[in-house]
């Protein structure tokens, strides 16, 4: 077995840790992180002690292994405790999100054992944070059309190029950077991937999107100018070359079952949320809860978070089982990003006039979920590889 096939290998936890785990992220989820959301909202802030925290928590290492420092949940642990998290505001989520997935699952599955012990450890403590810079001004959904350039000089790469939309890039203190390698390979091929220390000379960062919601998780543009990049910083190393896109695919399946975890926890919450007003604001002499029509969409809420759920669940322990889930995380993150909007848009009207108000939570929330349906693919995205694996599994 190679080392890399040994640390994909499934260790689940026994069940008293993994229920003491979830626990403990529930406790600091009500008790922590749901009184500060306004005021994160507010300041576009996420306090330094709270990162802290989550550093203490072990939050930052969820996901990488146990012999590099992390906890090692498995991709249904890893789903268990995402839906205890996604019941506050995602950006809290997001500064520790691409430690656990894009940011490190590059290196623990592609990259070299030097590689691996140099920033896994450092990843899985929070010491630095990881950032992963895909996107570029014309390369988005068509990841393929990426123009970044990375020029052989020597024993070194000479990168150039724009990332765009770079999620905890003014935090970041490593860039996984995908380049073009080969200028005369078109599409996904001749791109290579590299991690690069965000104080190499020749990297500046444009100032911060203000954007629609998740205020609190920071986004700007990455901007790379002959920016030196030894060749063994090439992730999996110089016999990786060329070899880029497949690495980013191969974070994509898991990444996609956790998005769509946390959009299951976003609409427990918002359902809450409404069961909460219900009680409490009443009309026509009776408390609003009780009105058939408000039911139903309690109703339609529950029903939809939970087949959600069920779908998340059997695909996060396929996977474990070693079964290529590529048409199954699609499908889970197709339906439970959309159903989480269809949820908030509930709740906004179960609310009324109070759901358009910044004082209620639902109105934040309907923005920050906005965001599940374009980011890790969007839905479109997700469709046509459904629809492309199908047609392809009919015709063998």
């Amino acid at each position: 077995m190679t080392v890399a096939a040994a640390l994909n290998t499934v260790h689940s936890l026994d069940e008293d840790t993994l229920n003491q785990l979830i626990f403990t992220v529930r406790k600091f989820v009500d008790e922590r992180l749901i009184p500060l959301e306004a005021k994160v909202s507010e300041e576009d802030k996420i306090p330094t002690e709270v990162i802290q925290e989550m550093r203490e928590l072990g939050l930052f290492g969820l996901t990488i292994p146990q012999q590099y420092g992390g906890i090692g949940l498995n991709t249904y642990e890893e789903c268990k405790v995402v839906m205890e998290l996604g019941r506050t505001s995602p950006a809290f989520r997001s500064i520790f999100g691409t430690n656990n997935g894009i940011g490190s699952q590059g290196i623990v599955m592609d990259g070299t054992e030097e590689q691996r012990a140099y920033y896994l450890p450092k990843l899985a403590s929070g010491e630095i944070i990881g950032s992963f810079a895909l996107t570029e001004p014309n390369a988005g959904s068509d990841a393929g059309a990426l123009q970044t350039k990375a020029v052989k000089s020597g024993d070194d790469y000479i990168i150039s190029g724009t990332k765009r939309y770079i999620t905890n890039a003014p935090h970041a203190q490593l860039f996984t950077v995908f380049a073009r390698t080969d200028p005369n390979q078109s599409g996904a091929k001749g791109v290579s991937a590299f991690l690069v220390d965000a104080d190499t000379p020749g990297i500046t960062l444009s100032q911060p999107y203000r954007k629609m919601g998740q205020q609190g998780a920071h986004v700007c543009d990455v901007i790379f100018e002959d920016c030196r990049v030894p060749a063994s910083q090439m992730v999996g190393g110089v016999n990786n070359l060329h070899k880029g896109f497949q690495t980013a695919m191969k974070t994509l399946d898991r990444g996609r079952i956790h998005i769509s975890a946390l959009s299951v926890g976003c609409a427990n919450r918002l359902i809450d949320l409404c069961l909460s007003y219900g009680q409490e604001r009443s009309q026509f002499g009776q408390p609003i809860g009780e009105f058939q029509l408000l039911q139903g969409m309690i109703a339609d809420s529950k029903a939809e978070s939970y087949a959600a759920e069920c779908m998340i669940f059997d695909t996060a322990k396929r996977r474990d089982n070693g079964e290529n889930v590529n048409t199954l995380a699609s499908c889970c993150k197709l339906f439970a990003t959309e159903m989480v909007g269809r949820v908030a848009d509930r709740a906004v009207q179960y609310h009324g006039g109070a759901g358009y108000i910044e004082e209620y939570a639902v109105a934040r929330f309907y923005r920050d979920v906005r965001l599940f349906r374009i980011y890790e693919g969007t839905s479109q995205i997700q469709q046509g590889i459904i629809a492309r694996n199908l047609m392809r599994a009919a015709k063998t």
